[in-house]
């Protein structure tokens, strides 16, 4: 997988603007006292880390029933849970705090912290563009694993999402328990499961093996989907409107809370946290 495929867009879009933003402030800092420059990087830099904190730990806060059903969960950021305001306001109380009694950093760094909330945002805004309103389901010749043709128009009349795996794939095999949890839970919600260029019985072996219980477990030999979305790593999950619509798409692994999140985002379910703590019980 890609670094930047298991990086939530928050988290990008806000590494962007820090090496913007330092880049700016040594600029502002050329005629200040010496170490001015030094000063500024280094507390932007401990700022941005202090904001990502503060927003991780806001997204386990709201998100919370999940999290304690699979503690470890915390620390897989790949599944882009983040509050972004949260983060921005906790990282410009810190810089406030730290540079209240050095007069000689407020105007290079306010020109970096100028800047940076500028790239942070439209680089937030390009990152996390939905999916083009016209993309919808792919037209992919898919099987059942006993070679029954299917294709996922055939399930459009339901929210669905699409996981696109292997049995090979470290994250696959991690956030699966949760997904079947999922799948028995929300019935409202087609989840599916198309599996990338394995034959069945290595599947079947697989599922047996993992005790995992799955509906519309596909086989895509030829990775038809993946290549239709232009999906470049594994897990990739994809999010469906009732209508068809790609309406997100999640690279990476998934976590209770961050499947949770999204569902509810695009309200594609009525999420009930209470119910939804219990998602990953025993796995």
């Amino acid at each position: 997988m890609r670094v930047l495929d298991s990086l939530p867009p928050s988290v990008i879009a806000a590494l962007l603007a820090l090496a913007t933003a330092a880049g700016v402030g040594a600029l502002l800092a050329r005629r200040q006292p010496p170490g001015t420059a030094r000063a500024v990087a280094g507390l932007l830099c401990d700022a941005t880390l202090v904001g990502l904190l503060a927003a991780r730990l806001a997204f386990v806060a709201r998100w919370w029933p999940q999290y304690v059903a699979d503690p470890a969960a915390i620390i897989f950021i790949s599944d882009g849970g983040f509050l972004p305001w949260v983060g921005a306001a906790a990282g410009v109380a810190f810089m406030l705090w730290r540079a209240r009694q050095r007069p000689t950093l407020w105007r290079a760094l306010s020109g970096a912290v100028a800047t940076g909330w500028i790239v942070w945002f439209l680089a937030g805004a390009l990152l996390t563009l939905g999916p083009d309103a016209h993309t919808t389901l792919p037209d992919a010749t898919l099987a059942r694993l006993d070679g029954t043709p299917m294709r996922l128009a055939e399930l459009s009349n339901r929210p669905m999402v699409v996981n696109l795996w292997a049995t090979w794939c470290p994250p696959c095999r991690r956030e699966m328990p949760m997904l079947a949890d999922a799948q028995h839970r929300l019935n409202d919600i087609h989840f599916v499961f198309v599996n990338q260029g394995q034959n069945p019985a290595t599947i079947r072996s697989y599922l047996r093996e993992e005790d995992l219980q799955l509906s519309n477990v596909l086989l895509d030999p030829h990775g038809e989907v993946a290549r239709n979305i232009g999906s470049r790593a594994l897990p990739t999950t994809l999010f469906f409107a009732a209508d068809g619509r790609l309406v997100d798409t999640h690279f990476g692994m998934l976590t209770a809370a961050g499947l949770a999140a999204t569902l509810q985002s695009h309200e594609l379910t009525a999420v009930d946290t209470n119910t939804q703590s219990e998602m990953t019980r025993d796995h």
